[in-house]
């Protein structure tokens, strides 16, 4: 069994200068990939259900997934809450199995997002397991603007909640199909200062691959969130299975098209996250 929390996984590679992939899961296809782009490659991943994901399928079926997932892998994984709202929200998570939590107290103000995150990793560390938080606001693309995060807020939240990841806004948008121009290099240092807490990028398909390597190697970004990247393979491969037979019916034989393009995309994330 190689289930895993956060802090297990980042802890390594802050000190050894790589990131892992927090991989954005839709359902039992992209992580059954996902897993076996990270064996293939031999690194941990991260399987994450956020609120789509939640709403689409019960934590106690998710987490029992992640569970199966991770005891029959030959590398860790870490069953991740993405964007948990809500205290109780990440107190189910931890009773269904899942290993880490992020409360996504953004929205919050800086007081209130403190007091929520520091309960929240509380809750998580009593049961030996992992909390991510985010201090500032990572917006999405076509929607809400993003909120810069502010170093000297930054090192107050990383102190204050005991969090064991920290997101962070630094020019990282949720939901980008291009490619930015690049992260704020000069905020993330001034938040390196403020903190050695592992630093968490959402949003991670908008970042290059060649900045994704770049940044692991010489920063303390630790985890790169990868979602539309991923969804966009998928939604390809779909429709090309269709297109290919559009006498198939059986939705098990469409899907199972979509299998090796998936676990090609995650491994070419994975490699540069840890290679040039």
């Amino acid at each position: 069994m190689t289930l895993a929390t956060l802090r297990e996984v980042l802890q390594p590679a802050l000190r050894d200068g790589y990131a892992v992939a927090g991989f954005v899961t839709l359902g039992w296809e992209d992580m059954r990939a996902y897993v076996a782009a990270a064996e293939a490659e031999g690194v941990p991943v991260v399987l994450q259900a956020g609120p789509s994901c939640r709403a689409h399928t019960p934590l106690p079926v998710l987490g029992a997934m992640f569970t199966w997932l991770a005891e029959q892998a030959s590398v860790p994984v870490v069953a991740h809450l993405d964007h948990g709202h809500s205290i109780e929200e990440c107190r189910e998570a931890l009773e269904c199995g899942f290993t880490s939590v992020m409360f996504d107290g953004s929205r919050l103000p800086l007081n209130q997002n403190i007091e929520e995150t520091a309960t929240v990793a509380e809750l998580a560390h009593s049961a030996g397991m992992s909390c991510e938080g985010e201090i500032g606001f990572v917006g999405y693309a076509d929607g809400e603007s993003s909120d810069g995060t502010d170093p000297q807020e930054a090192g107050q939240f990383a102190r204050q909640t005991r969090v064991d990841a920290m997101a962070v806004s630094v020019g990282n948008v949720h939901l980008q199909q291009q490619k930015s121009d690049g992260l704020d290099l000069d905020r993330i240092r001034a938040i390196e200062a403020a903190t050695e807490v592992p630093l968490v990028i959402h949003g991670g398909s908008g970042v290059p691959l060649s900045e994704r390597w770049t940044l692991s190697k010489t920063t303390n970004i630790c985890k790169f969130n990868i979602g539309t990247d991923m969804r966009m393979v998928f939604g390809d491969a779909l429709r090309a299975a269709v297109k290919a037979d559009p006498d198939q019916f059986d939705r098990l034989q469409i899907l199972k098209e979509t299998h090796d393009p998936m676990v090609a995309a995650a491994r070419e994330a994975l490699r540069s996250l840890r290679s040039g």
